[in-house]
């Protein structure tokens, strides 16, 4: 049994596994990372084989029991669901009976079975934690295994012990838990330790420069992940395990159970292992993207270098290109050189992009910090500097060829030039000058055209002389395509054509046109001669017209003829003077010439007298026939205006006058307008010849016309005046009675009004009042208009003063008791809605403190643990605030109830009652507060702070973040919505500050004397806080200062776009403002400019707001400061030079304005003077019959010409003022003045003689004629004015008195010619002697005159008595007959059958009423124009007082008549009115029961929603609907209750309309009823059906039999499959929860479908039972598909991984030492790497073993099988590295021998060579030299015998251990010693050469002769190398120069020694000879001996 306990020791560790498990699924489920889930794939592999030993484990210890009662179980899981088998199991342990298990399948069946069991256990004391009978029977794993566990550890206490053993047994036990428990601390602290430091490695960001470095630290983090790491793991899980065995042990032994202290708690480790992986996922992100930027930048480096390789060559062969000149020496050679060049220049712009792609390639490895960027800047500067040296070498090339292209084009023109000019000399050549007119013209202008050519030809011929291309390359130009001379040449012979051309053109043209002229003068005097043959004909008619129309067509026609006339005669006058020219020139045809103008000359004066005459005959006929046509219009027109302004009619109401007046306005001003018709009439007839001017007809016709206007325009002048009067009384009376008829409608509802005692009551009133404040600032208004109208009419004096002024008063007084009366009933509303205001405040706080006292009971089941707690606190905070705004409320009702009881004494004690009640309700609540508050403990104080704390502080560190943005905005809108984000902020700082302070006081007091370690944590937490805040405010201001800064430069922005556009649009006005020619332009353009300049004050001071906000932003310091002072002082210089602009121009305008004027009072008085200047002209007054009308004409003439010599005056006046202000007119102005003045003084000279020859003409004549007129006229005037006739009626009277008035104007004009003839009797008196004759006529005259002046007075006032009595007389019958229309309206019965007719009577009656207010001024006129007239005797009184009285009864009675149907009206209308709002109503009414009554059901959800909605709207309508109701039944009770005559039948109308609506109410309620409950059904149904649904689609899911094919597969199944599990049952569970709940409202509430509905609710309970089922049993099978899949992948992906690694390892073993160096380190690499794969193998080993016992048959085999496979193979695998390391290292010690062999061996032969160069000696010296020399190499051989050794010793080692190259090893030392063995040799053979002196000097010398020789070509050669290997061996070999030089120095001394040395020369050569011999021996000993050893 112990066997078997061991394993369930896992149990622990497995649950704390399975919590990692589901946490690392939900913090890291989107991790892609391969190591993150090769870590989650191994912990989870672990976690699911510890189950798998657990369950194996447990279900054979079941079994082992179970077993004696002949029972078995094979899966732990499933068998023991049902409970009877775990019964059974406590049966044969406890040996007792338990309850029997209930039968049945079912799970309450099950549930009842498990909870028997664990109730015994229970009863046993048997601690379960956490545990229920449904976690066993669902078939927790994790339970499951706990209980079976808990079930072992009780049998195994319960075994019986001996007594004396107890002891020992418990001290055992004690003893083991201590030491696991010191166990556990020491591997916590370790655990712990390890990852502290390892998270403090991990963090660390500081990353190699280089791509190898990056990948060299990636693969140190690899292989911590995969070495390092998993052992910690195992070491966790081994803590879990060791805490779980510890705690268990202790729990069953009775001990207390260990807790670990704070800080090794397994959550602890569980959270510095979740900082682990999160530090290590960090890292491993940072790794691979630093390693990814490392390649991206080894990839831009080589990129880089193959685009500069590229440039490089491109930009060298394009410099050689454009450094010729190969351009050709034609102009087609030149162009298409040019166009070669642009191919060129094209491709080089193009590509410019790829040189460009280079630099950006450069400056992104900058940027990028890249590790060779120096070489990398270097190489991009090359390149530029190719590119801007190309560019140059093209531009300069472009301009060389451009000039050599113009060159030849400038000889190419020279050539068209001169073929041109070739042409044009043979044209020019020609003797054709023209036989006729046509012909001269033809050639003159195919000669102009040749001119315009060579005038053309001009403009080419100096283009090309004086081309700047020709004298640049004549003179400055070095490299000159073409000689100078040439071109000088050319340019000459150029020049000498053109001259001649040019004089050949000339001479031809003056030929030509002495052809025309003859010619064209015999054309021109034919057709003179014709035309005048044909204008005689015309002129010789007789026709004078027979109207106005035909004489006008006629004179035009003449007109038309003259001017014709005039203009050919100046063409004559042309064509004669040609002729005569010629003829003067002594032309060849003079005489014919001569003859034609003479014969020309008298038809053209004979037809100048017809023309003359004909023009004075239509003259004449036009003005006669003008005169006729325009007296016609004119009498036609004063009949017309005589009528319209004659009539009496005034208006009978406001509206009527209006139309009236406006009317008449039109009717003045065309009676105004039309004297300037009738005085341009006088003057037509004034210009008729005299006989017709004199006539009777003309003179009668315009006295009457005279006559007829004067009397209009008197009639028009009265007719205004009183329609002015009537208006204004109109409109006072239509205001006054509009507003009394408001006020007592209004007054009535104010006394009829009592104040109510309920709130909706009073609130409606109160409405009302408000609505009537406006109405009354209304009527006020209109108060006010007719107290000024009143005033107006009174202060001008109207007829009706006094009626006025009564209604001014009564209105006034009404107005004033009305607003009193408003007042008062708004004071009782007031007091009234107070009191109940205060009623319903009391209630509404009762009810608030009431709800808050239950809240405050409600917590009493809250507080049992800190959840409970903390939610009672919350609800407590939340409610103190509620609490403080109670007592505010409360301190509000006691001030209110204080005011109110002193306001109402009647209801004082129910207004303190009501505050007593509150106030005991509030401190009853109050008290319940306290004592829930003290009965709170401090329990829960530290944890809430520390949560708090975490919230506050990842709340402070989100802020940090927001506010640490550096985003900037562009725009005005970007800025204010960063600014509010900001500000938002700011609001949660602040929010957050009390949380803070909060939280700073609490973190105080709890680490207030605390030494303890976590306090000190929470201290510096604290403190971290605090800086952390601090920091926050300080980020905040800094933040809120830049974009504050940027919102105002956004501003600024926005505000200088509006200037700039203000700017820009004054700019342009400014500048395209031209000066204007006439005076209306001018005035319009300084009306315009003032405009302009207004606009640009109103947008000046926009502008200078946008410079002070910019200068005051730079002044504070704006981050754009520099660009805000630019654009200020750009828009401030704009907006002076356009202010200074716009003045300047106005100015200009004014000036011009003014100088526009004078010129246009110039021209106007010109071309008056002119006008006058032909009047004055006209000198045909030969005739005496129209001499003193001439006479007459003339003296009004001169009188005029006196009147306008102001004008002149003003003029010159006006400009010398303009000359001395604006002196650049002057010139201008004198101008006009000095021919104005001429003009003026030829005028007045004119006008002076033309009246003397009046005068003088026939001054007697004259007189007499003046007599006789005036007699005549006398005669005349006396005839009219003894008639008796008066007039019969008004319209006879009106037209008499405007004849007098006519001749009334008459006597005064010819007053003025009687005094005139004072003047001639004088004149006549110095020619006449007979004078006193002359004035006896004129004093005849002049008495007749003043005799008229009397009688025509006398008659003038008859007709004006006349007119008075009939105008009378005619108003009287006109009032009759108007009220004798009306009174049948008034007197009318008929008061309407319906509203709509009533309406139209009132409206009829009310315009009768004001029809009369309209004539009762009329009525008072005509009675006070009535007391004058019975005055005088002369009229008929009688007559006049009867029709008085007639007219006042007829008055009277409609007066009266017009009330009474007002008031009859008035009732009828209120009545109908009634009517048809009820019939209104109780259609609606019966419309909305007959929708109430439908009995249309919903057929679906849909439609039940827009029924129900629409019967909300409906309802809403209905209770709308009340207040009509409300207002019907009020109406209803005013009628009756004012005895309506139709009170009866109004209240059996209301009583049908209430009932219809109380009816209608209940219909509404009741179908809502229906609606309501088939909705709710139809949403039941739709959520049931939608969940049934959807739980079957779960159900095609969960009950799926696939179990994945591969691993892949299955894991993506069992992801899936979790997350749908997970899904379904959150969602699912919440969906069938609300579908009961619902289900469960309609049965409970007695729907009518309640067993369909329990039905469905049934059948889902059903369908989702079976779903949870389907879900749990395909998880279970997709767990074990899993397992094995995941087997079969791992293996797979070894067995890849295992093959991958066996492709890897190379066959090769390298080429020299550093190959296999290199080979050695890779392998090493290698090995390291597969140490990671040796770790998956056993992992595989164990799961293998446990699937293994798991599975049986194929099954187990396929796992075996696959198990040997990977071991195979992992095996190989190894074999294979260790023999590629032993065979790495024996190459390269074979290499390290081979090279050691190499460099001996060359040194020999270097020994050799230098032994076999020595040259004879040629004396002693030279001799000496030599031996020393060769005594240097024997030293030198001497020094290489340790290297001989050790090669030697490598290579017997080699041979020894059977190296696999031993045959090349044993060659190469066979090799060295025979080698070194023939070096020993060839030295003692040239040792003993040496023997004798001379030849030693001589070897000795042609040695160091040898040497020299050799050296002298190294040392003179200049080769440096081009590489660096190069470079290197170079120096290496200079190092060996300079120390074999340093050798040679004692050879050459000694050979420059003489042989004069102290010893004899013989001797010592035999010693040297002697030593050499023994040397020799003993070198030929150890050769032998190295051989012997070699072989």
């Amino acid at each position: 049994m112990a066997a078997e306990f061991d394993p369930m020791e896992l149990h622990g560790q497995y649950s704390s596994s399975d919590t990692v498990n589901n946490r690392w699924d939900d913090e890291w489920d989107n991790e892609n990372s391969s190591a993150r889930l090769f870590e989650r794939s191994r912990i989870k592999a672990l976690a699911d084989e510890r189950e798998a030993v657990q369950k194996k484990t447990f279900t054979k210890w079941v079994n082992s029991h179970l077993s004696r009662v002949s029972c078995r179980i094979t899966d732990l899981y499933m068998d023991l669901r049902d409970g009877r088998m775990l019964i059974k199991l406590l049966e044969v342990l406890s040996g007792e009976k338990l309850p029997k298990p209930t039968k049945g399948r079912m799970r309450i069946h099950c549930l009842e079975n498990v909870d028997k069991a664990l109730q015994f256990l229970k009863e046993q004391r048997v601690h379960l934690e956490n545990m229920g009978s449904h976690d066993i029977v669902d078939g927790n794993h994790r339970l499951t295994l706990g209980l079976i566990w808990t079930i072992i550890l009780v049998e195994g206490s319960q075994k019986p012990v001996r007594p004396c053993g107890i002891i020992n047994w418990v001290l055992d036990n004690a003893i083991e838990t201590e030491k696991m428990v010191e166990k556990y601390e020491s591997l916590a602290s370790d655990l712990l330790e390890w990852i502290e430091q390892t998270i403090i490695i991990l963090n660390n960001r500081k990353f190699a420069n280089s791509l190898v470095g990056v990948q060299q630290q990636l693969q140190a983090f690899n292989t911590y992940r995969t070495v390092e790491k998993p052992p910690k793991f195992t070491e966790k899980g081994n803590l879990e395990v060791l805490l779980f065995t510890i705690q268990s042990k202790m729990r069953a032994n009775n001990q207390k159970v260990y807790m670990p202290r704070e800080g090794k708690l397994i959550s602890d480790i569980n959270k510095a292992w979740e900082r682990l992986e999160k530090a290590e996922h960090e890292r491993e992100l940072a790794l691979r993207t630093e390693l990814i930027r490392q390649e991206k930048l080894e990839q831009l480096a080589r990129r880089f270098d193959r685009k500069a390789a590229m440039r490089e060559t491109w930009l060298s062969e394009n410099q050689r290109l454009v450094s010729q000149d190969n351009f050709g020496f034609d102009l087609q050679a030149v162009e298409a050189a040019t166009k070669k060049h642009e191919a060129i220049e094209t491709d080089i712009a193009a590509y410019e992009e790829r040189v460009q792609a280079v630099v950006a390639v450069a400056k992104e490895l900058e940027v990028e910090n890249y590790h060779d960027i120096k070489r990398i800047i270097a190489r991009k500067d090359n390149v530029i500097r190719l590119w801007e040296y190309l560019l140059e070498l093209l531009k300069a090339r472009r301009q060389r060829l451009e000039m050599n292209l113009g060159l030849q084009r400038v000889f190419q023109e020279m050539l068209y030039i001169m073929d041109w000019m070739d042409e044009m000399k043979m044209l020019l050549l020609s003797q054709d000058y023209g036989k006729h007119l046509l012909g001269v013209e033809d050639l003159l202008q195919k000669h102009a055209l040749v001119e315009a050519d060579i005038a053309i030809q001009a403009d080419r011929v100096k283009a090309v002389i004086n081309n700047p291309t020709l004298n640049f390359f004549v003179t400055k130009m070095e490299r000159r395509p073409c000689d100078p001379q040439v071109i000088q040449d050319r340019v000459a012979h150029l020049e000498f054509c053109y001259q001649e051309l040019s004089q050949l053109a000339a001479e031809r043209r003056a030929r030509l046109e002495e052809s025309r002229r003859l010619w064209k003068f015999f054309w021109e005097m034919a057709e003179e001669e014709g035309w005048i043959r044909e204008k005689e004909q015309i002129l010789s008619s007789m026709e004078h017209g027979k109207d106005l129309t035909g004489a006008v067509r006629l004179l035009s026609q003449q007109r038309a003829l003259e001017d014709e006339m005039s203009g050919r005669a100046g063409h004559l006058q042309h064509t004669i003077a040609e002729g005569q020219a010629m003829v003067d020139a002594g032309h060849f045809a003079a005489t014919k010439i001569q003859e034609r103008i003479s014969d020309l000359q008298a038809q053209w004066a004979a037809l100048e007298q017809l023309a003359a005459a004909r023009k004075k005959r239509l003259e004449e006929a036009l003005a006669m026939h003008q005169f006729q046509a325009d007296a016609d219009d004119v009498d036609a027109w004063t009949l017309d205006a005589l009528r319209i302004v004659s009539s009496g009619e005034t208006g009978h109401d406001e509206f009527s006058t209006q139309a009236l007046v406006r009317k008449h306005k039109d009717a003045a001003a065309e009676v105004e307008s039309y004297r300037t018709v009738i005085d341009s009439l006088h003057e037509q007839a004034a210009l008729l010849p005299k006989e017709e001017m004199e006539s009777e007809d003309v003179q009668g016709r315009l006295a009457g016309i005279e006559e007829r206007y004067k009397e209009v325009s008197e009639l028009t002048k009265l007719r205004k005046q009183a329609l002015q009067d009537a208006l204004a009384l109109y409109k006072m009376m239509s205001e006054a009675n509009a507003c009394e008829v408001w006020i007592d409608e209004k007054e009535q509802w104010l006394n009829s009004m009592e104040i109510p005692e309920k709130l909706e009551d009073l609130e409606v009133i109160q409405h009302r009042f408000e609505n009537l404040e406006p109405e009354m600032n209304s009527q006020a208004s209109r108060v006010a208009v007719v107290n000024q109208i009143a005033r107006q009419l009174i202060h001008s004096g109207h007829p009706s003063e006094k009626d006025i002024k009564t209604h001014q008063d009564k209105l006034n007084n009404r107005w004033s008791q009305f607003r009193d009366l408003v007042d008062q009933k708004k004071e009782s509303l007031n007091s009234a809605l107070g009191v109940q205001n205060y009623h319903l405040e009391c209630n509404e706080t009762k009810s608030w403190i009431k709800e808050k006292t239950k809240l405050i009971e409600s917590t009493q089941e809250l507080g049992n643990d800190l959840t409970g707690v903390m939610a009672l606190q919350r609800k407590l905070t939340g409610m103190e605030r509620d609490l403080v705004a109670i007592e505010d409320k409360l301190s509000d009702l006691q001030g209110e109830a204080q005011r109110l009881a002193e306001e109402h004494p009647d209801q004082a004690k129910a207004i303190t009652d009501r505050l007593a009640e509150i106030t005991a309700v509030w401190e009853e609540m109050k008290n319940t507060l306290k004592t829930r508050e003290e009965s709170l403990g401090e329990a829960r104080k530290l944890q809430q702070f520390l949560r708090e704390l975490d919230d506050f502080q990842s709340w402070l560190s989100r802020t940090q973040t927001a506010i640490a943005s550096e985003d900037m905005p562009n725009t005005l809108s970007e800025a204010e919505k960063l600014m509010a984000q900001h500000e938002g902020i700011k609001n949660e700082i602040n929010n957050y500050e009390e949380d803070y302070q909060k939280m700073r006081d609490m973190g105080e007091m709890v680490t207030q004397g605390q030494a303890d370690a976590q306090y000190m944590f929470l201290r510096q937490r604290l403190q971290a806080l605090d800086t952390g805040w601090n920091d926050l405010l300080k980020m905040w201001e800094n933040r809120q200062n830049l974009l504050s800064q940027s919102y105002a430069y956004q501003l600024f922005l926005r505000d200088t776009k509006q200037a700039e556009a203000f700017l820009n649009n004054q700019e342009y006005v400014l500048a395209h403002t031209e000066m204007p020619t006439t005076l209306e332009g001018a005035e319009a353009a300084i009306k315009k400019q003032e405009d302009f300049m207004t606009t640009m004050d109103a947008n000046e001071e926009k502008i200078n707001g946008v410079l002070e906000a910019g200068r005051r932003l730079a002044s504070d310091g704006n981050i754009n400061a520099e660009r805000i002072l630019e654009k200020v002082a750009s828009i401030d210089d704009r907006h002076k030079k356009n202010r200074e602009a716009a003045v300047e121009l106005l100015m200009r305008l004014k000036d011009n304005r003014d100088l526009q004027k004078f010129l246009q009072d110039c021209q106007e008085l010109s071309l008056w003077m002119s006008e006058k200047m032909l009047t004055a002209q006209d000198m045909t007054y030969d005739e005496a019959r129209n001499l003193h009308s001439k006479w007459l004409k003339h003296q009004a003439f001169m009188a005029e010409l006196q009147s306008n010599k102001e004008w002149l005056d003003k003029i010159q006046k006006d400009g010398m003022l303009l000359v001395s202000e604006k002196p650049e007119t002057e010139a201008v102005v004198k101008e006009k003045l000095s021919s104005l003045n001429t003009l003026w003084e030829n005028l007045e000279s004119t006008t002076q003689t033309k009246a003397q020859c009046l005068f003088d003409a026939n001054k007697a004549e004259l007189f007499t004629q003046s007599c006789a007129d005036l007699d005549k006229w006398l005669g005349s005037l006396e005839g009219q004015i003894q008639s008796d006739d008066y007039g019969k009626d008004l319209t006879s009277v009106n037209i008499l008195l405007k004849k007098q008035q006519m001749l009334e104007n008459q006597v005064d004009v010819r007053q003025r010619e009687v005094v005139e003839l004072q003047s001639q009797v004088k004149a006549l008196g110095q020619e006449v002697k007979d004078t006193d004759e002359v004035d006896g006529r004129r004093q005849v005259v002049e008495k007749k005159f003043q005799e008229l002046l009397e009688p025509l007075r006398r008659r003038r006032d008859f007709l004006v008595a006349s007119r008075e009595v009939h105008q009378f007389n005619r108003d009287v019958e006109d009032e009759i007959l108007w009220a004798q229309e009306r009174i049948p309206v008034a007197t009318s019965k008929d008061h309407g059958h319906n509203l709509q007719t009533v309406q139209l009577l009132i409206k009829k009656n009310q315009t009768l009423q004001k029809e009369i207010q309209g004539h009762q001024p009329r009525i008072n006129d005509i009675m006070e124009r009535s007391q004058s007239l019975l005055q005088d005797k002369s009229s008929n009184a009688d007559v006049i007082r009867q029709r008085l009285v007639e007219l006042q009864q007829l008055w009277k009675q409609l007066m009266e008549e017009v009330e009474q149907r007002h008031g009859r009206l008035q009732e009828a209308h209120k009545a109908q009115q009634y009517y048809f709002d009820a019939a209104e109503a109780e259609a609606w009414m019966s419309e909305q029961e007959l929708y109430m009554m439908s009995e249309e059901k919903a057929k679906d959800e849909q439609s039940a929603v827009t029924m129900l909605k629409k019967h909300q709207i409906m309802e809403q309508a209905v209770e709308d609907y009340a207040e009509t109701v409300h207002q019907l039944s009020k109406t209803s009770r005013g009628l009756v209750a004012d005895g309506h005559p139709e009170s009866e039948r109004i209240s059996m109308r209301q009583s049908q309309v209430d009932k219809l609506y109380a009816g209608l109410k209940d219909l509404s309620e009741e179908r809502r009823g229906k609606l309501d409950e088939r909705l709710r059904l139809f949403q039941l149904n739709r959520e049931v059906d939608d969940l049934e649904q959807w739980i079957a689609e779960r159900e095609v899911v969960a009950g799926s039999h696939e179990l994945g094919q591969d691993y892949e597969h299955v894991t993506m199944l069992q992801e899936r499959f979790r997350e749908f599990a997970r899904d379904t049952g959150n969602i699912g569970q919440e969906r069938v929860d609300g579908v009961n709940r619902l289900a469960d409202e309609l049965i409970n509430s007695g729907h009518g479908d309640a067993a369909t509905v329990a039905e469905w609710k049934d059948g889902l309970n059903e369908a989702w039972a079976d779903l949870l089922e389907l879900i749990d049993t395909r998880t279970q099978i997709l767990a074990a598909s899993f397992e094995l899949h995941k087997f079969y992948h791992d293996a797979k992906e070894i067995l890849s991984r295992i093959a991958d690694k066996q492709k890897k390892l190379p066959e090769e073993v390298g080429r020299d030492q550093n190959t296999v160096e290199t080979l050695q380190r890779m392998h090493n690499t290698f090995e390291h790497d597969i140490q990671a794969l040796g770790t998956q193998v056993r992992q595989l080993q164990e799961d293998a073993a446990r699937l293994q016992s798991a599975y049986a048959g194929d099954k187990a085999d396929d796992i075996q099988r696959r198990e040997a496979e990977v071991l195979e193979a992992w095996r190989t695998l190894l074999e294979a590295c260790d023999g590629r390391r032993i065979r790495l290292l024996d190459t390269g010690d074979k290499f390290r021998f081979f090279s050691m062999v190499r460099d001996l061996m060359l040194w020999m032969d270097d020994v050799i060579r230098l032994i076999e160069a020595q040259e004879k000696p040629r004396d002693v010296s030279s001799v000496e030299l030599l031996m020393n020399n060769h005594q240097g190499i024997k030293a030198e051989i001497d020094a290489r015998n340790d290297s001989f050794t050790t090669c030697i010793e490598l290579g017997k080692a080699l041979l020894a251990r059977k190296h696999f190259a031993s045959e090349e090893i044993k060659e190469k030392l066979l090799q060295l010693t025979d080698k070194r063995k023939e070096m020993i040799d060839k030295w003692e053979d040239r040792w003993e050469w040496l023997l004798l002196e001379v030849h030693q000097f001589s070897r000795d010398a042609g040695v160091a002769e040898a040497w020299l020789l050799g050296q002298e070509p190294y040392l003179s050669s200049r080769e440096m190398g081009q590489s660096v290997d190069e470079v290197e061996k170079l120096i290496k070999r200079h190092e060996a120069f300079e120390k074999s030089a340093a050798t040679w120095e004692e050879r050459f001394s000694a050979l420059e020694r003489l042989t004069t040395q102290n010893q004899d020369p013989c001797e010592r050569p035999s010693a040297e000879v002697d030593g050499f011999k023994e040397t020799e021996r003993d070198i030929e000993k150890e050769a032998e001996i190295e051989k012997e050893t070699a072989i």
